[in-house]
């Protein structure tokens, strides 16, 4: 199958999700607590059942793992990776900035990925070689070259997870023209559509992360973890080209990852 056929599936999968989870928006579901403290609704298992479902109908024997119905192993060298909802602290509190996301792999290598955002009206999908498309557009990362000018997010500027890097943070913030806290997988999608120079996690899972690889990667910018490394990691920098080096270097994130960096 060609990456660009990839590119229509991930693209389907994301939108269909999407569309699912938006019918429980603002309506009052109920919220449960996961054993590792993160929240979950039934809008997040119905909306990973149908797009594994979606999944297993078009592609059968192949692998599938989510979030919250772990992994099925399947016959075949591929691997999709679902989030139905990202950012589901944003989804019950009626904030519109989560997505549903998902991805295939091969060979430890991303081919496609996507991100839908039904209730700001944004999705974004990419496969290797095929591009970054916002809607029905091509997407491109900003072509901002200037700190001063830049916009920067993370999912939540305390690093819970590695507090030693809030100072470094901080005193980007001082630098740059506007800071938000506009996260989880939003802020990759402000990225790759010049909305946004700089999207920092300090964690991820696989089915948070994978997804954001094509879409970066494609829309001309940089993705890798807080080592440097392009491939899905733990954590997560998303940059455009421009301030790729700039960014990183305020951050402390090393650049040693495969092929250097722009």
């Amino acid at each position: 199958m060609t990456n660009r056929l990839l590119l229509d599936a991930v693209r389907d999968v994301a939108r269909l999700m999407g569309e699912r989870a938006l019918r429980y928006f603002r309506s009052g579901v109920t919220v449960e607590t996961k054993a590792d403290g993160s929240e979950v609704t039934a809008a997040d298992r119905e909306t990973e059942r149908l797009g594994r479902e979606w999944i297993e109908r078009r592609f059968p024997g192949e692998s599938i793992l989510g979030e919250e119905y772990g992994s099925y192993p399947g016959s075949a060298e591929r691997r999709w990776l679902i989030d139905p909802i990202d950012g589901t602290r944003s989804f019950v509190r009626g904030v519109p900035l989560w997505g549903s996301m998902v991805a295939v792999e091969q060979d430890n290598t991303v081919l496609a990925g996507a991100i839908c955002c039904p209730a700001t009206g944004d999705l974004v999908a990419a496969a290797a070689g095929e591009g970054c498309w916002h809607n029905d557009t091509r997407a491109q990362v900003s072509k901002v070259s200037d700190l001063m000018d830049a916009v920067i997010l993370a999912t939540d500027a305390r690093f819970p997870a590695n507090p030693e890097r809030v100072s470094r943070w901080t005193a980007l913030v001082s630098e740059v023209a506007t800071a938000r806290t506009w996260g989880d997988c939003y802020g990759y999608v402000l990225v790759a559509t010049g909305r946004a120079e700089l999207m920092v996690d300090d964690r991820l899972s696989p089915w948070d992360v994978t997804p954001l690889v094509p879409i970066i990667t494609e829309a001309g910018g940089v993705f890798t973890d807080w080592r440097g490394r392009r491939e899905p990691g733990p954590d997560g920098v998303a940059t455009n080209a421009s301030l790729a080096r700039v960014l990183r270097d305020r951050l402390g994130v090393p650049l040693v990852s495969r092929g250097g960096l722009p």
